[in-house]
C-alpha cells in the first residue's frame, strides 16, 4: 500500500479477521473431544503486513483472513490436538483485540464528528 491507508479500513479489516478467528476458536472448542479433529487457526496479520509493505497493494478490504490447520501441536491418542487452555487463552486475546479495534473505531468516528462540527461553526 503506497499510502498510510485509511485507518477505518484497517480497523474494519482487523475486526473482520477477529470475528472469523472467534468462530474458528469456537469450532475448536466444540470439537475438543472429536476423534481425529485437528485445530484450526486464522492467518491475517502476516497477510496485512505483507500488503502494507507492498507498493502495489490493493484495497485493505480485499485482504481476506485465511483459515488453516497449523499441524504443529501435540496430538492426543484419539488424533485430536485441541488444548482447552490454549483455546481459552486465544479466546481471551481475540476478545481483547476485537475490543481494541472497536474502541479505536469509536475514537476515530468521534474525531470525525468533532471535525465536522468545528468546520460548520
Amino acid at each position: 500500500m503506497a499510502q498510510s491507508g485509511n485507518i477505518v479500513e484497517l480497523l474494519e479489516a482487523g475486526m473482520k479477521a477477529e470475528r472469523l478467528r472467534q468462530k474458528t476458536i469456537a469450532s475448536n472448542l466444540a470439537n475438543i473431544e472429536t476423534p481425529g479433529y485437528r485445530r484450526l487457526d486464522v492467518k491475517f496479520e502476516e497477510l496485512l503486513a505483507k500488503a502494507l509493505k507492498s507498493p502495489d497493494a490493493g484495497d485493505v478490504n480485499e485482504i481476506e483472513p485465511e483459515i488453516y490447520r497449523p499441524l504443529n501441536t501435540a496430538v492426543r491418542s484419539n488424533g485430536n490436538d485441541v488444548d482447552m487452555e490454549t483455546e481459552v487463552g486465544n479466546l481471551v486475546k481475540n476478545s481483547l483485540r476485537y475490543t481494541a479495534y472497536v474502541r479505536l473505531m469509536q475514537k476515530r468516528f468521534t474525531q470525525i464528528e468533532k471535525a465536522i462540527s468545528l468546520g460548520g461553526a
